[in-house]
């Protein structure tokens, strides 16, 4: 794994980066939330996810004062609702994220997930926002395989940039058609809740492949996402201390009899799961 990710278009971001879901919502969590970001991207995590949906725009708040006086050395993400990803809708959702944000251009904004406005209008809403220099790149989350079909058959559809979902070790269904076709037409997958919010059974297969190669179980979870140079990562860090466990985990090197002992404990699709949201 180079610690890198290419983007349709040749730009390389960070394979390993930040997750914000729940992030700035808590006052008394405020502090370490914010030593916890800003650590993160000292430690080399410069990919940093949000959306207008996390607090209903206080998560974009909370990083627009986390981030200050980093915003040049991060790869700033952030959605769109469905509901705002009209062809006007958009333009004005996004200037309503910059302002939070405290920035005045995204490098990727991504439409949440599916809604009820077409397709072609959002696209035309993100070119736009690429003409004004809003917005560097743009993208989809919550696609699954025929969406992304709809996607490519759409007009400028082809753009997009990335596509994030939930995809972990207990969430393996994209693996049988979607990251297939990702690779496929060089679209990178972004892995959002990558050790299930905490979840994932941590005992067991696990706990003994953390202790092969002296790590923590949740640091195995991430590297073995992390072993395809098409996925890019974005777990969350409340705390500085889980910060550092999670940038240690680029350092993990899994081996093949590891890999099976994953896929015997987590096994792969044999047959098409829809796509998973939290």
């Amino acid at each position: 794994m180079s610690g890198k990710v290419v983007l349709p278009g040749g730009e390389k971001v960070p394979a390993l980066g930040i997750g914000t879901w729940m992030m700035g919502e808590r006052a008394a969590a405020r502090k370490d939330e914010t030593e916890s970001v800003r650590l993160g991207v000292e430690l080399g995590l410069r990919l940093v996810d949000t959306a207008e949906m996390y607090g209903e725009g206080a998560c974009e708040s909370f990083l627009g004062d986390a981030l200050a006086g980093l915003r040049d050395k991060v790869f700033l993400v952030s959605k769109v609702y469905p509901h705002n990803a009209s062809r006007a809708g958009v333009v004005a959702a996004c200037e309503r994220s910059l302002k939070r944000l405290k920035t005045d251009q995204l490098d990727l904004y991504l439409l949440h997930w599916r809604g009820g406005v077409p397709l072609a209008e959002t696209i035309i809403g993100f070119e736009h926002l690429k003409s004004q220099g809003k917005i560097r790149h743009w993208g989809v989350s919550n696609f699954d395989t025929d969406d992304m079909l709809e996607l490519w058959d759409t007009p400028g559809g082809d753009a997009c940039a990335v596509n994030q979902v939930l995809y972990n070790l207990t969430r393996r269904g994209p693996e049988f058609d979607l990251l297939p076709w990702l690779e496929e037409n060089e679209v990178p997958l972004m892995a959002y809740s990558p050790i299930e919010q905490g979840r994932i059974k941590t005992a067991g297969v696990l706990a003994e492949i953390a202790a092969k190669h002296g790590v923590r179980p949740f640091q195995v979870a991430l590297a073995w996402a992390l072993r395809s140079s098409n996925n890019i990562v974005i777990p969350k860090a409340s705390r500085p201390e889980h910060m550092r466990e999670n940038a240690g985990a680029r350092d993990i090197k899994l081996d093949a009899d590891d890999l099976a002992a994953l896929d015997k404990a987590f096994p792969p699709p044999t047959r098409k799961r829809s796509l998973e949201m939290l």
